[in-house]
């Protein structure tokens, strides 16, 4: 980002900010683009609506007004009045002792906090602060209700560029803009520029005490607003467009600009501190263009995925978060109990599967869902228990289908976003050296460990099948995994001779039965395995998508869940019977295909760890927040 100070620019006494954020297009150009690539729905723009929620203040002491103990559980109607003045009589505004009591409320609560509860130079910059900006005018006055001025336009930042971008000198139009201050420049006692920036658009500010609307106290309220102006601050700006000598368009107040929310802490230009950014996520938003890149592609991912599918001819679907039975996927799950249903032990979902092909078998014949999935198991650079995930289940789909599908949904993705990043997400590095180009390449599974380790494998479907391959384990001398079931030896092997292989997008073929219990099987005739009509697309050595052609007799899959058990995994260790019975209707052949979202945002932001694309980190990051002061 490039931008001249006054002396700099001479006399006309306007900044140039030159950021990728004076490049991004309107809402709706950024629509119209995504269309033409056949990969992103209307982005539809709606307002956001605020609740009051009524307060419930869990304070060991309060105050009176004049700074003593009332009672223990009760809290002060100064204070309350500060904290909550929309739950007093209109008539009855903020006073300067709501403020008062509110911060001795503040400061004993502070000493009354647990003794590890951060601390550091926040609260003396904030003290202080607050000190600086009740010098000017009681506290309880600077959150006002934002009020728009009846005789101007109120125009969005974003629409106040794209309307008066053209314009070569002042105009008449009253109009009035609000947004946070991104630099404050004082020229001199009667003059300073700011810049304030909203949804990622910037426009600077002109306040000169002459072009100022004449009225009782003017010079006081200028110079109020000059000592507490800080970045940071939101502030709302009623006045004229102009165009500065040096061709910066900007809005020429005719009113002292009115400060809506002060920031009460200094706003830094950059932050380093790693354990700042996981405890403040929204400092991080301040300081860095990164996250809301991030954000963006997220919702391009989102937006162009869920469009494919419904212009497939697919039809979006919810199903329950909260079960009884937690299927789908070998994982622990969350568990729960409802104040309903006291007696029943309810589950968080680990997918969306069972419950999908319900449906299917309930008559749908092309549906998917995205949703989030919960895993109470480890958090690593690739897992967090809260993740994304997209399924769809397709009525006489086979494998070539959902390859088909996949490759056509991947390379499209690709193409989309790469068209677009360096406008919309500019610091994101796009994937390097990964050829997205398909037919994508397709390992069997069998066959490539044998290659890659020199043995022929036993055969996996003996009861004796996991002894054998322990003994191969040692024979090449490597690492036995935690509990060595037959399906964590060979994810062993598929990570040490198949996923170091997969650096372009590669598909991984018929893996044994033991791997994919809710997928069809047979006997694969190149190595008289017992196989799954199930691939999974690697990409770097990571997985993204996992299909099957599922397995659809409710004979076998009760066979299948009962081998599940006999390996020991850390499933619940129960068979569902309720969707064996569903089974028993009768499920079509059918196609299954699950996507990680979250993995899909860290290839195409060249991230590898999960925390950095997700908007508040990991469950650990989440749970530092509460924690933070």
């Amino acid at each position: 980002m490039l931008e001249l100070s006054e002396s700099q620019e001479g006399a006309g006494g306007c900044s140039t900010s030159v950021s990728r954020d004076c490049r991004l297009a309107s809402a709706g150009r950024y629509t119209a683009e995504l269309r033409a690539l056949g990969g992103a729905s209307a982005v539809c723009h709606g307002e956001k609506f605020s609740h009051l929620a009524q307060p419930e203040p869990h304070v060991s002491d309060h105050l009176s007004r004049d700074g003593h103990v009332l009672q223990k559980g009760t809290m002060s109607r100064p204070a309350l009045n500060f904290l909550r003045p929309y739950l007093q009589q209109a008539s009855r505004p903020p006073r300067p002792e709501h403020a008062r009591a509110y911060l001795a409320l503040q400061k004993r609560f502070t000493q009354s906090v647990a003794a590890d509860t951060y601390t550091g130079p926040y609260d003396v910059e904030k003290q202080k602060r607050l000190e600086h900006l009740e010098k000017v005018k009681p506290l309880g006055e600077y959150h006002p209700r934002l009020v728009h001025s009846s005789d101007a336009q109120n125009l969005s930042i974003r629409d106040f560029n794209a309307k008066y971008e053209g314009i070569q000198e002042t105009r008449t139009d009253i109009v009035s803009v609000f947004g946070r201050v991104r630099s404050v420049r004082l020229l001199s006692s009667k003059l300073m520029f700011l810049d304030i920036e909203r949804d990622t658009q910037r426009l600077q500010v002109m306040v000169e005490l002459k072009k100022l609307t004449p009225q009782k106290h003017l010079d006081e309220s200028f110079k109020g607003f000059k000592k507490v102006a800080r970045i940071g601050d939101w502030i709302s700006i009623r006045g004229k467009p102009t165009k500065t000598s040096t061709g910066q368009l900007s809005i020429i107040a005719l009113d002292v600009p009115q400060v809506l929310a002060p920031c009460l802490h200094h706003l830094p230009e950059k932050i380093d501190d790693a354990e700042t950014l996981a405890r403040r996520p929204h400092i991080h938003a301040l300081t860095s263009d990164e996250p809301g890149d991030v954000l963006r592609l997220r919702a391009l991912i989102y937006d162009y995925v869920r469009t494919y599918f419904i212009q497939s001819g697919f039809l979006e679907v919810e199903t329950p978060t909260f079960d009884v039975n937690a299927g789908g996927a070998i994982a622990r799950p969350f568990k729960t109990v409802a104040n309903e249903l006291s007696n029943t032990l309810i589950r968080l979902r680990i997918a969306p599967e069972l419950n999908l092909k319900r449906l299917i078998i309930g008559g749908q014949d092309k549906i998917f869902e995205i949703g989030r999935v919960f895993r109470n198991e480890g958090v690593d650079n690739t897992h967090n228990p809260e993740f994304s995930t997209c399924e769809f289940y397709e009525v006489g789909a086979t494998l070539p289908t959902v390859i088909a599908r996949t490759e056509q949904l991947v390379h499209g993705l690709h193409t989309a976003i790469e068209s677009l990043r360096s406008t919309y997400f500019p610091t994101l590095a796009a994937p390097e050296d990964i050829d997205f180009t398909h037919p994508f390449a397709q390992l069997p599974f069998i066959p490539t460990i044998e290659k890659g380790c020199g043995r022929t494998l036993p055969d996996l479907s003996l009861p004796n099948a996991s002894e054998k391959l322990l003994k191969l384990f040692n024979e090449l001398d490597l690492a036995i995994p935690p509990n060595p079931t037959l399906p964590r030896l060979l994810d062993t092997l598929a990570e040490i001779y198949i996923e170091p292989l997969c650096k372009n997008p590669t598909f991984i073929t018929q893996h044994p039965e033991a791997l994919s219990p809710l997928s069809k099987s047979f006997v694969d005739e190149a190595t008289g395995q017992r196989v799954a009509s199930r691939v999974e697309l690697f990409i770097h050595g990571r997985e993204y998508v996992n299909a099957y052609e599922e397995e659809n007799s409710p004979f076998e899959q009760r066979r299948k869940f009962m081998q599940q058990l006999d390996f020991h995994t850390e499933g619940e260790g129960a068979i569902d019977e309720s969707y064996l019975e569903a089974l028993e209707w009768g499920m079509p052949p059918t196609g299954g295909w699950g996507c990680g979202l979250d993995r899909l945002v860290m290839l195409f932001a060249s991230k590898k760890r999960i925390a950095d694309v997700l908007p508040f980190g990991t469950l650990r990051n989440v749970v530092s927040i509460s924690k933070t002061k």
